[in-house]
């Protein structure tokens, strides 16, 4: 089948290639010259576990094709999916002008029927205002379909091909069979396509992700009690966790969550219920105990040095949102650096892929070495703000000889406590007594 995808960012670029992979042809529009320039001669633009591999091998096979030419990207798209960034706007709403602006122009340049698809994570009601931009230049036959991605930053490419599930929203029987056909090999072992109407597609997706984010402060709460009572937050997790009713996933503790998704999709929601007149004060909770965790090391930190960093110099292990990726986006560690230095003290960060990206938001504020050793280098303490593999199983002898300080502030429980007071470290995490 041929598709266009409207947006080469982390979900149109993630999308595009791995539909190629199943030997459809793809074009990829983005109106960054400079971006389609750099995809177009196999340089990838983000980081995604799995992704570079897939990427070069359809572009190489010509399966996956790169512009700037809206018309003559999706000229021969049976299927045309917006996969366009929707920033918080106005007091938190769900930015639309960046799929209805496209929406409007796809109006001008249709000459026939065509399935054109919100990949993006959109409002309840965005379906109808696409087919109504795209109407007011085009009256034929088109149909508009939600099909929101559920994709998890670093794993993006297992989840697309191999999804729990499909959400796809369309009253119309042919985008569905159009649909069902484009999905049916990422399908093969049983998992469902589900099919519903077009709102309830677009509530599905705010709705799992802001449910996630409320087990994650959930947790981080529980991890806040344990510490007054002296509990163990791992302890309590398991406990609860092996109850099927509730699940594993997303039970641990830290120093919040970030990204793209949770933050921007759990204030949309909130800000869309408002517009409606209904009080959603679950996720204002939600929202509140996530910006306070992404600070909840602080007092430790400072407690340790007395009140005062004022001159103290920190390792920072983790810039990234999360590990295996290069996003920053609402990051805690990025809040962690504003604290430490707004206090005075100085900051030495290693990240595997976020470094980059750190480097243009706080430029010489902090500074960056090339490996998680040497940012011990005369620090009076470690963080630690992202739970990259390579931070699990660390050399604690190099630890010892460069740290000033045996003591180590773990945002994200990376290490045992038993064996972090047999090392003898001052040793503070979440939720776990000490």
């Amino acid at each position: 089948m041929k598709i266009a995808v409207v947006g080469t960012g982390y979900v149109g670029l993630v999308s595009g290639t791995c539909f190629a992979e199943t030997g459809n042809h793809v074009t990829c529009i983005d109106i960054d010259k400079n971006k389609v320039d750099k995809l177009s001669k196999g340089e990838i633009t983000i980081y995604e576990p799995g992704l570079e591999k897939i990427f070069l091998r359809n572009l190489k096979d010509n399966r996956l094709t790169f512009t700037t030419d809206l018309a003559e990207g999706i000229k021969e798209a049976k299927v045309v999916f917006l996969a366009l960034p929707t920033p918080p706007g106005e007091g938190g709403f769900a930015d639309l002008k960046y799929v209805l602006g496209v929406a409007k122009e796809i109006g001008k340049i249709l000459t026939e029927y065509k399935v054109i698809v919100d990949k993006s994570t959109v409002p309840v009601g965005t379906a109808e205002k696409v087919k109504q931009a795209i109407a007011e230049n085009y009256k034929y036959e088109f149909d508009v379909v939600s099909n929101p991605e559920f994709l998890r930053e670093g794993v993006a490419v297992d989840d697309f091909m191999k999804p729990d599930r499909v959400v796809i929203g369309t009253s119309s029987e042919r985008a569905r069979k159009v649909m069902s056909d484009l999905y049916a090999p990422y399908v093969r072992q049983g998992n469902p396509v589900i099919f519903m109407d077009e709102k309830s597609a677009e509530l599905t997706k705010y709705a799992a992700n802001s449910f996630l984010a409320t087990k994650i402060s959930f947790m981080n709460e529980i991890a806040q009690l344990c510490e007054k009572v002296g509990a163990d937050v791992d302890m309590v997790r398991r406990g609860i966790g092996s109850d099927d009713r509730i699940g594993k996933r997303f039970l641990f503790p830290g120093i919040g969550y970030g990204g793209s998704c949770f933050p921007k999709d759990v204030q949309a929601l909130i800000k869309s219920s408002e517009e409606l007149n209904y009080d959603f004060q679950i996720l204002k909770a939600v929202e509140d105990v996530n910006e306070k965790q992404k600070l909840h090391l602080m007092p430790k930190i400072n407690a340790y040095f007395n009140n005062d960093l004022k001159g103290k110099h920190f390792a920072l292990w983790g810039l990234a949102f999360k590990p295996n990726t290069d996003d920053i986006r609402e990051a805690p560690a990025l809040y962690l650096i504003d604290a430490l230095t707004a206090a005075g003290a100085t900051v030495a960060a290693f990240d595997p892929e976020a470094m980059p990206n750190v480097k243009r938001v706080v430029g010489d504020k902090i500074s960056f070495v090339d490996n998680q050793y040497s940012a011990l280098e005369n620090a009076d303490a470690l963080i630690i703000a992202t739970e990259w593999s390579e931070f699990r199983t660390p050399d604690f002898e190099v630890i010892d000889k460069r740290l000033k300080n045996k003591a180590i502030f773990d945002g994200r429980n990376v290490f045992e406590v038993k064996q972090m007071k047999e090392l003898g470290y001052h040793y503070e995490s979440i939720g776990r007594p000490f």
